[in-house]
């Protein structure tokens, strides 16, 4: 029964994530990307050209631990918010992945953190994220939801998906609501690299 259940009910329930929308509101400026979608971008600055500090703690889905410290070991970390049900989401995930891995990771390093699967979550949740990363080809780390998350760097996001943008001293340098695509990412990475 298990194994017929992987081998239709997961791909019914990945059809119909690809066929919703995400939702969120927000009163910033919208803009339209290259793609024709809804995005927004924000930066919010203090004196050094950055806003405060992303200070968080969570689990890997391997159960590994990732600090805050994780922004250390590159020029540039995007960590990319997603959600299971979230189409636009899941549409821009094979390209993240190409972007992971062209770069060094002295320089830039993608972290992915699923906002409707919590930490703890049951086997089926955790099954479902599986699943869905192994066919996005998101072969980057992936984290849990937790309350350090959503007290902290994901307070505001009220939407998915969100991306921050965030230096080696863990401080966000940008937030984009809404996809975009591999072209667009990699003017705005090559832009904090650069």
């Amino acid at each position: 029964m298990k194994k017929q259940y992987k081998k239709y009910l997961l791909p019914c329930i990945l059809t119909a994530v690809l066929l919703c929308g995400c939702a969120g509101g927000s009163t910033e400026k919208k803009e339209e990307d290259a793609m024709g979608q809804d995005t927004q971008s924000t930066t919010d600055t203090e004196e050094n050209g950055a806003s405060a500090a992303a200070d968080f703690e969570g689990t890997d889905m391997e159960g590994n631990a990732v600090t805050s410290e994780v922004f250390s070991k590159s020029k540039l970390t995007m960590i990319n918010v997603w959600a299971t049900y979230c189409s636009p989401c899941l549409n821009e995930m094979p390209e993240l992945g190409e972007l992971a891995q062209e770069y060094e990771q002295e320089d830039f390093q993608i972290i992915g953190i699923v906002s409707n699967v919590p930490e703890g979550a049951d086997e089926e949740k955790l099954e479902l994220v599986e699943v869905l990363i192994d066919q996005t080809s998101a072969q980057y780390p992936h984290l849990l939801l937790n309350n350090s998350m959503t007290d902290g760097l994901l307070a505001d996001v009220s939407a998915v998906p969100t991306t921050f943008f965030i230096n080696q001293e863990g401080k966000i340098l940008d937030t984009v609501v809404g996809a975009r695509d591999k072209a667009a990412w990699k003017e705005i990475i090559d832009g904090y690299i650069g």
